[in-house]
């Protein structure tokens, strides 16, 4: 009877090695830094994500743990429960939080990534941009853990893409300086880091408003006899988030076998769009008119300037097999925006 019991037993205590213990307790109370976690018998790779409450990060977050890592994220303002909350521009509290937590990986997402609020708002977004970035990188170094640093498509001045890895940068505006120089401090601190470059970025938003891409939603959907210029100058590729998210994965992966995968790497939607042709096409996806949207072909005066195509080269991904294929623009963007249309038994479906 005992060995016919056995198999069983086995099985029992293979399957409570893989399944939460959701006992929550608070490790740090100090300033600039609380520190919530949940306690667990999983076992695999821990990934320490920034930023992860935002547009990015969270879509990193899903990535990873649907993929068998043990994810902890951080966040400041939106910090939520079962997120840490960690002022990055605290170096005592990021010392402190990598010292507690040792994670084999962090993908740093966090950010200011608006040009016009950075010009506004020169100080704060440099202290997170470049400040926090020099304290993260670091202290990975000190901890050993491999550095995955977001930085943009918005370190080149666009005037002869595409842009390869090797290409000199010259930003034009202080959001690109500011990666640029976080760029520097991340090799220069950590060196076996990884910097992933990438363009304008869409994904599954909690808002539209929180994507440069999915808040021309808001101007295709008031189809009125008031018109609304949109930029038709300016090129770009946007991005979905959870391609991205892939990416960070698939590099860690890799890195994590291979020494050799250090250094930068571009990554970009393949999709050449103006913002108006952004606007135009989710209005083609959702059956919606578009003769209300006016293409502007001149940059509007007093924004930061811009690149006009900072289109990215991403051959050194592809040929070690760590791109993904994005989906279509039209397909993508329909998925992330649905939950927001006027249709409130579409909103249901997602939410209930």
């Amino acid at each position: 009877m005992l060995c016919s019991l056995t198999p069983i037993l086995a099985r029992t205590n293979a399957l409570l090695t893989l399944i939460y213990r959701t006992i929550s307790f608070h490790v740090f109370s100090q300033p600039g830094f609380n520190f919530y976690l949940d306690e667990v018998l999983l076992q695999g790779p821990r990934v320490l994500v920034t930023g992860a409450t935002g547009l990015l990060g969270r879509a990193v977050c899903k990535e990873f743990q649907s993929n068998g890592w043990m994810v902890t994220g951080t966040g400041f303002r939106r910090a939520r429960p079962r997120f840490l909350r960690c002022d990055l521009t605290d170096e005592d509290a990021v010392r402190r939080l990598l010292q507690e937590y040792k994670p084999d990986v962090i993908v740093h997402c966090a950010a200011e990534r608006r040009p016009d609020v950075m010009e506004q708002h020169a100080d704060a977004a440099v202290s997170l941009n470049v400040h926090a970035t020099s304290t993260v990188s670091k202290e990975a170094a000190v901890c050993g853990a491999l550095l995955i640093y977001i930085s943009t498509d918005y370190v080149f001045d666009g005037r002869n893409p595409p842009y390869g890895e090797d290409d000199c940068p010259n930003p034009l505006n202080l959001y690109g300086r500011s990666k640029l120089e976080g760029e520097r401090e991340t090799l220069r601190l950590c060196p076996g880091a990884v910097i992933l470059r990438v363009p304008v970025l869409f994904g599954e938003v909690e808002s539209v408003t929180e994507s440069a891409v999915t808040s021309l939603w808001q101007k295709v959907q008031e189809a009125t006899e008031e018109s609304y210029p949109l930029d038709h100058c300016l090129q770009r590729f946007p991005t979905d988030t959870r391609d991205v998210a892939t990416v960070c994965r698939k590099l860690a992966e890799r890195a994590r076998q291979d020494p050799s995968i250090r250094g930068i790497f571009h990554f970009s939607g393949k999709e050449q769009m103006t913002k108006y042709e952004m606007a135009v096409a989710m209005a083609q996806a959702f059956n919606l008119p578009s003769n209300h949207l006016i293409p502007l072909t001149e940059q509007p005066a007093g924004s930061a300037p811009r690149p006009i195509n900072s289109q990215l080269n991403c051959s050194r991904l592809e040929l070690l097999n760590l791109s993904v294929e994005p989906q279509a623009f039209s397909t993508a963007i329909t998925e992330c925006l649905w939950p927001f249309t006027a249709d409130k038994r579409w909103r249901q479906t997602v939410f209930h």
